[in-house]
């Protein structure tokens, strides 16, 4: 198709009405729903297969014969796949795999322009021209630092967990499961069910603290449900759930030999005298997921501090964000899960078909209402479950002066705390350009919380409100900003 931009080297691939970003639960969900009512549809994923990092699935050369015994819900994953490939076939949906949108701009008539890369050195810019947007970036995962982290053998829960479903690989054989939250017990659980031995799943908070919310449990049966046929697939897995406790230490000379596992008290702080080491060869460790706000926050839309001491994008009932003409679904407008995610999807698409037509009706506004109400049942236990298991501030007492904070420019936590109580930084910002924490290649997404933390505890509470903004939202060459700017 013409190149309709001034920008050299990039393909246009034309006006949608709808493009999507993201074809995980949320983005698949939503592509396929506006598809069906005849809404032209762009849908943008930076992988090769749809699915998103819940529905990850083994290389074809892999020889997987049953990769459905990886996920939950997966009979729901075909059926969207089916639904998406047949619009595929139509022309529906143009779906655009392996393109990383990197930023988003808004013209003056008020379409948005998605710029993507894509190709084998993110060599191919792309540019898609939409009215609308619907963001269902996803997130990734929060991690707290602790002495020995860096340690080769200590790997993200949700990283174990993604390499077993696109690699069917597992970090060691003999793995302890740790940090807050229920993906672990989901982590734990597919790493036994693999092969492996999981001696311990260490999980900070407490389980016992989702009962001062009794309505919300009545309301949501199915997760309480859920929940114990987890507890019981552990105990005949005879994996140990050590509650209020914490790795605070990981051992080993080249890599992970043992973990010191701490109680902790309320706040996350470490009690002494409690420390027990346990044998392993790997550590699985996360503290929950955050969304991925990059490209909302450079569209300019609002966010809203989550119970889960996370971002997330400010969202109304029929999921449009506070700038017109964009949406968001999934964990973009905070942690909730699979099933959230789905819903949401729905709904979304369903509400911009809404706007284009001037209104829905019949079975579409019934489904519409049920999904609504459905939200805010899933949605007031997401809440819950952020609340139970955000990290307590006690938790920077496991640091030494030399724990690495920042892994991508090696700065440990000594630096940051002597950038706030002897340079007078105040806020993250500060602490920056002061030691370079978070100015990697990752950009903060691993270190950006942590950083944040310790900013605000030791340079006087001055850290200010909302989340971090990044002007890209990957890794882009010169050449593409170049190609952006336009000539001079």
């Amino acid at each position: 198709m013409p190149n309709s931009t001034d920008e050299p080297g990039t393909r246009e691939t034309g006006h949608v009405e709808l493009a999507v970003v993201g074809a995980g639960p949320a983005g698949l969900a939503a592509a396929v729903t506006a598809a069906d009512h005849g809404i032209d549809v762009v849908l943008l994923d930076a992988a090769a297969a749809p699915g998103g990092q819940y529905y990850r699935s083994p290389a074809d050369g892999l020889g997987a014969t049953r990769p459905g015994a990886l996920h939950h819900g997966w009979r729901t994953f075909t059926e969207l796949s089916a639904r998406l490939a047949a619009h595929r076939d139509t022309g529906t949906i143009r779906h655009l795999t392996g393109h990383q949108v990197w930023t988003v701009e808004r013209t003056g008539d008020g379409d948005w322009i998605l710029h993507a890369v894509t190709g084998a050195d993110d060599e191919v810019r792309t540019a898609v021209r939409a009215r609308r947007m619907l963001l269902a970036t996803g997130a990734h995962e929060r991690q707290l630092p602790f002495p020995g982290w860096t340690l080769p053998g200590v790997v993200g829960a949700a990283g174990a967990q993604a390499m077993l479903k696109s690699g069917l690989v597992l970090p060691g054989s003999r793995i302890v499961v740790a940090g807050s939250g229920p993906l672990l017990q989901a982590v734990a659980l597919s790493l036994t069910r693999a092969g492996a031995r999981v001696p311990a799943l260490v999980e900070a908070a407490g389980y016992g603290a989702y009962a001062r919310a009794p309505r919300v449990l009545a309301a949501n049966p199915g997760k309480a449900a859920e929940g114990a046929r987890f507890a019981a697939e552990l105990a005949r897995a005879r994996v140990r759930v050590l509650s209020h406790r914490a790795v605070t230490e990981v051992h080993g000379d080249e890599r992970v030999e043992a973990v010191t596992v701490s109680r902790v008290d309320r706040r996350w702080r470490p009690v002494a005298g409690t420390g027990r080491r346990i044998a392993c060869d790997a550590l699985a460790v996360g503290h929950g997921l955050m969304p991925q706000l990059d490209l909302a926050v450079a569209a300019g839309c609002g966010t809203r501090l989550g119970p889960d001491g996370t971002h997330a994008v400010t969202l109304d009932e029929q999921l449009r964000t506070t700038v017109p003409g964009v949406w968001a679904a999934g964990e973009s407008g905070g942690i909730g899960g699979v099933e959230l995610a789905l819903y949401e999807g729905e709904l979304a698409a369903l509400s911009v078909v809404r706007e284009i037509r001037g209104g829905v009706r019949g079975r579409e506004a019934r489904r519409a209402v049920a999904l609504r109400r459905s939200r805010r049942r899933l949605r007031a236990f997401a809440d819950l479950m952020g609340a139970v298991h955000r990290p307590g501030p006690g938790w920077r007492e496991w640091l030494t002066d030399g724990t690495e904070v920042c892994r991508c420019e090696e700065v440990g936590a000594g630096r940051i705390r002597t950038a706030c109580e002897e340079l007078g930084a105040g806020d993250t910002r500060t602490v920056k350009l002061l030691t370079r924490a978070g100015m990697g290649w990752c950009q903060g997404r691993t270190c950006g919380f942590a950083v944040r933390e310790l900013a605000a505890a030791h340079g006087g509470g001055q850290e200010p409100g909302g989340p971090d903004r990044r002007p890209l939202a990957c890794p882009v060459k010169l050449s593409t900003l170049a190609d952006l700017s336009g000539p001079g």
